[in-house]
């Protein structure tokens, strides 16, 4: 018996976000600085995956690498441990010999991206 079936995956990612991290953010600079910083955060990283993205996209690595290294600091300061494992995982591949596994690390880090990014944007809207 031959099947004729298209199967699509759905790949769906996973994201940790540490509330510890969040949380000293809020008491260090109090709830109206915090929400301005993760929101001024948010932006910055919502701005550098699509340049990311898009760089990656015409072989621009230096500027991939640039992007990547703003991703990392920007993710780790607002508590977005999967952003930054991926990203740093993205850096270990840049300068490798290994185009798959870096091809499929950019496009992990924006399905990660993307999720982390929806994951805060929930957070915020939760009454506190």
């Amino acid at each position: 018996m031959v099947v004729n079936a298209i199967v699509q995956l759905t790949l769906e990612e996973n994201v940790r976000l540490d509330r510890d991290q969040l949380e000293v953010l809020y008491v260090q600079l109090g709830p109206a600085g915090a929400d301005k910083l993760v929101s001024h955060a948010l932006e910055e990283l919502a701005v550098a995956l699509a340049r990311v993205q898009k760089n990656h996209t015409a072989g621009r690595v230096d500027e991939v690498r640039v992007g990547v290294k703003s991703m990392i600091t920007i993710s780790q300061q607002i508590g977005m441990t999967t952003l930054a494992r991926v990203a740093r995982d993205v850096m270990d591949l840049l300068d490798g010999k290994d185009g798959a596994a870096y091809c499929a690390s950019v496009a992990r880090l924006g399905r990660i991206g993307e999720s982390s990014l929806m994951a805060v944007w929930d957070l915020q809207d939760i009454p506190g």
